[in-house]
């Protein structure tokens, strides 16, 4: 899958710790990590609604990382931050709502998880039918090797749940979402790219604005005092985001 420019390795100073770890070692990382968040999004629903839990995630992250991007943050100009807030708001807060109020309301993670799953489909779809761009065969072939590969993969943990029939869409929007800011992001010039920290603060800034007024709307935004609440919130800031 190719990652968003704000998520490819920044340039560091001597020695490259990014160049030096071996290439199978970042991607069982990615796939650990990405992972970990349909596990934390299940866990979190026995102690908070999954909205709350997400605005929180944003929270601690936006303040973490606030000291580490201010400076590089207040060298970008208008225009370019609100290009990144704009991806941000459809890779975050639209992958994430769909996503995490999907399985709320009753769509197992495993499904959740395969249709997350098809986002590198999504986006070659969305550059062939919206973008006009030819992709060769062979880069149909491996999505679809992929999507077997997958469906081997998962197909012990699917089974249908008891949502209603309209929260299954939810899971396919958040991936659409994702994958329209992926483009969006790989056809900005360099020169538009803030970078891996800010443009993660930036996205965890106005996802958790948007999340705040979800939350908000179904009740109060204060995090719940308990070791459950908590463990979600730091599971799903620490280790699917940061």
């Amino acid at each position: 899958m190719n990652l968003p420019k704000s998520m490819s390795c920044p340039s560091l100073s001597r020695p490259d710790w990014c160049q030096a770890i071996p290439l199978p070692l970042l991607e069982a990382a990615l796939l650990l990590t990405w992972s970990s968040g349909f596990i934390g999004a299940r866990f979190s629903l026995d102690y908070a609604p999954a909205l709350l839990v997400v605005f929180w995630r944003c929270v601690v992250v936006t303040v973490i990382l606030f000291p580490f991007v201010i400076s590089q943050l207040r060298r970008a100009s208008p225009g370019v931050l609100l290009k990144n807030a704009g991806i941000g708001l459809l890779a975050m807060a639209g992958y994430l709502a769909g996503i995490v109020q999907g399985i709320a309301l009753g769509v197992p993670a495993g499904l959740a998880a395969l249709v997350a799953d098809l986002l590198p489909i999504g986006m070659a779809l969305l550059a062939a039918g919206v973008l006009g761009q030819r992709l060769a065969w062979p880069v149909w072939a491996g999505l679809v090797i992929g999507l077997l590969g997958v469906s081997v993969v998962t197909h012990g943990a699917l089974a249908w749940g008891n949502a209603p029939w309209w929260a299954y869409s939810l899971p396919l929007l958040g991936m659409l979402s994702l994958a329209v800011a992926t483009l969006w992001q790989k056809r900005l010039p360099a020169s538009d790219s803030l970078g891996l920290l800010p443009n993660l603060w930036l996205q965890c800034c106005v996802s958790g604005v948007a999340f705040a007024g979800l939350a908000g709307a179904q009740g109060s935004l204060a995090p719940i005092p308990s070791a459950g609440f908590a463990m979600s919130v730091l599971w799903t800031a620490g280790l699917s985001t940061l």
